[in-house]
């Protein structure tokens, strides 16, 4: 045992603690994706509620939930929305979430004043700053290629 410490000892010096250049890396795509030395970038999370208007009566509510998915579908045309789905039943009245391709809030509020279910307060939204892969985005090329029905 004590040979194996003093060997580990011995290797950990060089091998741990060192930064190591990436050989695949792209710097068209980390151009393109607006990534920083770590392969990550910031992003506006956007947590969805239900908003305080609960008399709308529910054929305009359809109306209003039907351009709230054809919002999302184009904000992710225009490459500003990365992610979006809703949440399962929960404690929090977490209702879904967007993860929003801005990196202020005042980009984040422009775009989510252009949503009908928002502008109509069924939903109110919650935005935190969130930093993560700037490769994110790219998963959308599949993602359009996977589904059967489109709601």
């Amino acid at each position: 045992m004590k040979k194996f410490l003093s060997l580990l000892l011995l290797i950990l010096p060089l091998t741990s603690f060192t930064q190591t250049e990436n050989p695949n890396l792209d710097t068209a795509l980390v151009r393109k994706l607006g990534a920083d030395d770590y392969g990550m970038k910031s992003y506006m999370f956007v947590v969805l509620k239900s908003g305080e208007n609960t008399t709308e009566p529910k054929e305009s509510q359809q109306k209003l939930f039907m351009g709230h998915l054809a919002n999302i579908n184009r904000l992710a045309k225009e490459g500003k929305l990365v992610v979006a789905g809703p949440f399962g039943k929960n404690e929090n009245d977490f209702r879904g979430l967007f993860i929003l391709n801005v990196t202020t809030l005042e980009e984040a509020e422009a775009l989510l004043e252009t949503d009908p279910a928002i502008k109509a307060d069924l939903l109110r939204a919650e935005i935190y700053p969130w930093y993560g892969s700037a490769a994110l985005p790219q998963y959308l090329d599949d993602a359009d290629k996977i589904w059967k029905v489109k709601p």
